[in-house]
């Protein structure tokens, strides 16, 4: 059961042939960058080669790269210096990661690629760049030190992101199968959504804060994608492993309305002045409109999933944002998402209250 609505439907780049009220190809919708952040949040603006790049133009050497193919078409194996470089630079975009993870970005082999990336973090280790905290099954979770991120921006290899953390409380907490659930969903959305373009992995940040100090609103994105197009700079992807409530999930998706819906007043003190959404003003202001959500469940017997997929989507109906519904399975195996919102902003306007003017 989908959520149907005769509001404006997205306009990817390029157009996909989408039924409304159906199923949707796994190309998802437009995609965007993250542009400047205010309140509390821990976004910072991407670098211009970054946010600039458009279409089928890439910047170059900022992300670890599939390894080129040799003259027989098999892929190499990078040395064991690239192959450290391509490391750090994954774990400064996801943060944690395996072994298994970062083979399948850096390496073109199967088990032989993995033991090039184990020799290639026990030396980060040994740098102090890189260190393990735990274990998911029988795979370390591997994570950036503070001197490992500082390394990784004085090469000036990724934007700044200062209030990133290393997230190793987390896993010594843990909560590592989760940041390894939703570095495989980044993954997973990499190949095949963007077709394997590993030069996306870059424009990848986690646990990214939404907060609106006057209303007291502030809740975590487990991830976002900054890919610009024409109306819009980012992509917000919400992960649930099977660890949440029903009710909590859906309330996490609506925390997504209530923010598109805060609108801020702006005028000369004694003019009627006028009034503007908050996220088009403080945080996506090359968007268009409010970013598409995609929401991701995992964690659980794929029947499950489906039946969760059911009920959130009776949750969220009449909700005002766009709102895409898949599970992790389904993701990786290229399978078409569902739509469960679509966005109305005139009718959101008319839902939350105008700010007072001064």
């Amino acid at each position: 059961m989908t959520y149907a609505s005769s509001a404006r439907q997205p306009e990817p780049e390029p157009r996909p042939t989408w039924r409304r009220g159906a199923e949707r190809s796994s190309g998802g919708p437009e995609s965007s960058a993250v542009n400047g952040a205010v309140n509390d949040s821990n976004v910072v603006p991407i670098a211009a080669a970054h946010t600039a790049r458009q279409g089928a133009s890439r910047h170059a050497d900022t992300s670890p790269p599939s390894p080129e193919a040799s003259a027989k078409g098999k892929k190499s194996t990078p040395t064991t210096g690239k192959m450290r470089a391509d490391a750090l630079r994954l774990l400064g975009c996801v943060r944690i990661a395996t072994v298994r993870q970062m083979a399948e970005v850096i390496t073109a082999e199967e088990s032989g690629g993995r033991s090039y990336v184990r020799r290639a973090m026990k030396e980060l280790a040994e740098l102090g760049l890189a260190e393990t905290n735990g274990k998911v099954g029988k795979e370390q979770i591997w994570n950036l030190t503070p001197a490992g991120q500082k390394a990784l921006a004085e090469g000036n290899e990724m934007p700044r992101r200062p209030k990133a953390g290393t997230e190793a409380e987390a896993v010594r907490a843990g909560f590592g199968p989760h940041a390894v659930a939703v570095t495989e969903m980044i993954l997973a959305y990499t190949d095949t959504v963007l077709s394997q373009d590993r030069e996306c992995l870059t424009d990848w940040q986690v646990e990214v804060n939404h907060a609106i100090r006057e209303t007291g609103l502030s809740f975590s994105t487990d991830a976002v994608l900054a890919v610009p197009t024409k109306s819009s700079e980012v992509r917000l992807f919400d992960f649930d492993n099977g660890s949440m409530s029903q009710a909590r999930l859906a309330k996490e998706v609506w925390y997504y309305e209530r923010y598109a819906g805060h609108r801020v007043w702006e005028g000369a003190r004694g003019t009627n002045g006028s009034t503007y959404p908050f996220w088009q003003r403080h945080r996506y202001t090359r968007s268009e409109r409010f970013p598409l959500l995609y929401v991701v469940l995992a964690g659980k017997e794929e029947h499950l999933l489906d039946n969760r997929r059911q009920a959130l989507t009776a949750d969220v109906r009449g909700i005002t944002v766009a709102v895409w519904l898949n599970t992790l399975p389904r993701l990786q195996r290229g399978e078409p998402w569902y739509e469960i919102g679509v966005d109305d902003p005139d009718r959101r306007r008319r839902r939350y209250p105008e700010p007072a003017g001064r």
